[in-house]
């Protein structure tokens, strides 16, 4: 029997992969019902491969884990690492948004791609979470900064917790521009070829221009992220893989324009 070569093939034959959209610098600005629209997306990747998605989700959270049982050089090991793990989170959701399969070895993509961009960011945001943490400290006095070190911390109590409770406002407010400059550095570093500098200034404008929407997302995340601990937390191990897909759904939205 032989076959004619000129025929059709038989076998399905995927379309060609679509263009993934003009790149916008600095980011785009989107409507505030797109804070909701970012877990959605989300959640069809996860469908996709939602058993590989699980196991990352294990992974990461033992690196984490471990990380804290080793207290300050953990720490350490957990910031410079975080931007580029979150490198390999959002390459493999981008193979799987294009139609490839998501591996496992996808959370390790960073290591080998645009590695010393990705760890010039983690630098960064180690030494802004460093310089963070001290302007805290200094604004909420020695009282904290004997707890912290463990010490005998002399006088009144409420006194000590109204400093603690300064400390703990001021190190969350000057928290958050950091992680805006942090949040879609990854993937414009990764897609881009931006520098470190220059992916996290545009991430910050990225964020910045969608403070309604993100005030959308961190809601609806909250609320999500309380439901998953309710049954033993085994919620968590659908909530997690989502919410790391979201930064990837975001980054699209906001950076591309369709």
């Amino acid at each position: 029997m032989t076959t004619n070569p000129y025929s059709a093939p038989a076998a399905a034959v995927a379309d060609p992969v679509a263009p993934q959209g003009k790149f916008v610098p600095g980011g785009r600005r989107v409507a505030a019902g797109h804070g909701w629209t970012w877990f959605v997306t989300a959640w069809s990747l996860f469908r996709m491969r939602p058993v590989v998605w699980i196991a990352i989700f294990l992974i990461v959270a033992a690196f984490v884990y471990l990380s804290a049982r080793t207290q300050f050089i953990g720490g350490l090991a957990l910031t410079l690492l975080a931007p580029i793990f979150g490198a390999g989170i959002v390459i493999g959701c981008r193979a799987l948004d294009e139609g490839a399969e998501l591996r496992i070895g996808h959370l390790f993509a960073g290591f080998r791609e645009r590695f010393a961009a990705l760890a010039g960011v983690g630098a960064l945001y180690l030494a802004a979470s460093f310089i963070v943490t001290f302007i805290a400290l200094a604004i909420a006095g020695g009282s904290v900064m004997a707890l912290a070190q463990g010490g005998r911390v002399e006088g009144d109590w409420m006194a000590v917790l109204a400093a603690l409770a300064v400390f703990l406002l001021v190190l969350f407010a000057l928290s958050i521009p950091v992680l805006m400059a942090v949040w879609f550095a990854p993937a414009l570093v990764s897609f881009h070829e931006k520098g470190p500098m220059e992916a996290m200034k545009e991430s910050f404008q990225g964020c910045l221009r969608n403070t309604v929407p993100f005030l959308v997302y961190g809601v609806v995340g909250l609320a999500m992220a309380i439901v998953a601990t309710i049954p033993l937390g085994l919620g968590l191990l659908v909530f997690g893989p989502v919410l790391m897909a979201s930064v990837y759904t975001a980054y699209k939205d906001i950076y591309l324009q369709p």
